[in-house]
Formats: C-alpha cells, structure tokens, sequence
C-alpha cells in the first residue's frame, strides 16, 4: 500500500473521538458501561439512546450504525474533510448529516462500513 503524502490525520487534526458500542437492550449497555469505569474509572453517563463512558466510549441501547458500532472521527474543518473523503471515494450518508444551531454540520456518516463498524466524522471533541 502506498503512503499519500496528504493525510487526514495533519489535515483536519484528525484523531479519535470516540468509539460506539452497539449493545443488544439498555441492560447489557449498563454492564459494559459498568465495565469501561472499572476498567479506567471512567463515569457513566447515561442518556435516553446510549450509555457514555465519559466522552470516550459510546454503548448504544440497542443497534442503531454499523455492524458492531460506530467509530467517530473529530476533524477541525468539516466542509474540506468532506470534499477530501469524497473525492477519494467515500460517500456521505446525507440523512445522517446533523446540522448545528447556526446550520453548520456537526457530524455525518459514510455510507460504507470498514471492518464491521459505521464511521462518522464529527466536530465535536
């Protein structure tokens, strides 16, 4: 494979934001949520869709993306992340597109899953 001298990641300061657990019911997102604060004294937050390991893991009530979950991308210039994923192939699910209050968007999927999981972009950190 070959190295592209662009990349995402010094383009847009790429970088994990979070991942997306999809759990079965809201019970066995409990227990998993449970599990990332053993495991790292993470507090979780829940919320009416997901339980949040603080901002790091997300573990969905149920299956909503992605084969096994989700993973969300934040990039600090939405419309030039965009225009670089498309233009290598990538295309966006536009009824994923969440807008925020002034219109900008805040986060949207591709259509495509890499290895079981949905991935999103997202400006939020």
């Amino acid at each position: 494979m070959t190295q592209n001298a662009e990349n995402p990641v010094e383009l847009f300061d790429m970088y994990v934001a979070h991942v997306g657990i999809n759990a079965k019911n809201p019970e066995e997102a409990a227990r998993i949520a449970e599990d990332f604060s053993l495991l790292m004294g993470l507090p979780a937050i829940e919320t009416p869709k997901a339980v949040f390991s603080a901002t790091l893991v997300e573990t969905m009530k149920q299956n909503v993306r992605g084969t096994n979950g989700h993973i969300g991308f934040h990039v600090n210039d939405m419309p030039a992340a965009e225009k670089w994923f498309t233009e290598r192939g990538f295309e966006l699910n536009e009824e994923s597109r969440a807008l925020t209050p002034d219109g900008a968007t805040r986060l949207i999927y591709f259509k495509r899953e890499i290895g079981g999981f949905a991935i999103h972009l997202t400006t939020d950190k």
